[in-house]
């Protein structure tokens, strides 16, 4: 079993940043690929970007590429996405997610509760 819980969202300007966090309870994190999604009110979750277990591979949606970067630390079961330049079409709870597959759908075991980021000026 895996538990993740998300930080780091809140309110940000047009064109500022954000890192998310995510972090995991269990022992054998380092053996799942890790992503990130969100969902906009009335929009379904969409995919961001995944990072893959030990060869840390890693996909990213077109609208996100150059903006968001995914990284993980597995010494402390932790999954990073700095995201830079915000746009108010970023504005969504974000998700992380863990599974045995490294994939862009939703095909992940576990899930986060979410962090709500929401850009504004």
């Amino acid at each position: 079993q895996v538990q993740l819980v998300e930080s780091g969202g809140g309110l940000v300007q047009p064109g500022g940043s954000l890192r998310l966090s995510c972090a995991a309870s269990g022992r054998t994190f380092s053996d799942y690929a890790v992503a990130w999604f969100r969902q906009a009110p009335g929009k379904e979750r969409e995919f961001l970007a995944a990072i893959g277990s030990f060869d840390r591979l890693t996909l990213y949606a077109d609208s996100v590429k150059g903006r968001f970067t995914i990284s993980r630390d597995n010494a402390k079961n932790t999954v990073y996405l700095p995201m830079n330049n915000l746009k108010p079409e970023d504005t969504a709870v974000y998700y992380c997610a863990a599974g045995r597959r490294f994939t862009r759908t939703l095909n992940y075991d576990y899930w986060g509760q979410g962090t709500q980021v929401t850009v504004s000026s």
